[in-house]
């Protein structure tokens, strides 16, 4: 009982560090491009770039489509990001147990 407990505030304190970081750290990072863009300014390429097929979708640009306060969007985009990613790692870890729970050719170690 108490593994269980532990694993839980583990995870509760997790998911807590990131709203805190998406929320109060992500509305300073800086606007410069970086990597591929940067490159691509810096060697004269830019100008060939072509737009993405979901560059128009709800969170495009690490931001929320319709709203007009950039830091609200951006930490919104990042609220979600962050709970469906939570959301995809719950389901996978899921379906991993259920599959080991039901594989009987497996074989299950004891705990104290």
């Amino acid at each position: 009982m108490k593994r269980q407990s532990s694993t839980r505030l583990f995870l509760f304190a997790g998911l807590l560090l990131a709203f805190a970081l998406v929320l109060f750290v992500s509305p300073f990072a800086n606007s410069n491009p970086d990597g591929l863009n940067r490159v691509a300014l810096d060697e004269g390429f830019a100008d060939t770039e072509t737009d993405h097929s979901l560059g128009d979708s709800p969170l495009a640009d690490y931001e929320v489509s319709g709203l007009n306060n950039e830091g609200i969007s951006k930490g919104l985009s990042g609220v979600i990001g962050i709970l469906a990613t939570f959301a995809l790692g719950l389901a996978l870890f899921a379906f991993v147990r259920r599959r080991n729970e039901s594989d009987p050719t497996q074989v299950r170690e004891e705990r104290p």
